[in-house]
């Protein structure tokens, strides 16, 4: 009677261990690969290319060859020194959305 109880006991925490083991390895390898999808996707955005040039006397951000910027920045061009300005009229290639706000702080201070 003792032995059949050690040994279903035995048992019964074998498989609830064995099955803790199996879920902890399928919630590791489902994270695994949420944030390679994640890095990704990021690693995309990050390279997403923009042009800045003047857009109606302010800084306007095109993508691609849209002729309407997506994004408008209120920064007065004709403040800005001839170098700059020349600079605008040809447009200025942003690989990243950090030069690109980089850029735009650069410019409105």
């Amino acid at each position: 009677m003792i032995n059949r109880r050690i040994f279903f006991t035995l048992v019964g925490s074998v498989t609830i261990s064995g099955f803790i083991v199996i879920c902890t390895l399928g919630q590791s390898l489902h994270r695994q690969k949420v944030e390679a999808k994640s890095a990704h996707t990021l690693s995309e955005l990050e390279q997403v290319e923009c042009i800045v040039r003047e857009y109606d006397g302010k800084l306007g951000v095109f993508r691609g060859d849209s002729e309407t910027p997506y994004r408008i920045i209120d920064c007065n061009v004709t403040l800005l020194s001839e170098y700059d300005r020349e600079l605008l009229a040809d447009g200025i290639v942003m690989e990243s959305e950090e030069e690109l706000n980089t850029f735009i702080e650069d410019m409105i201070t």
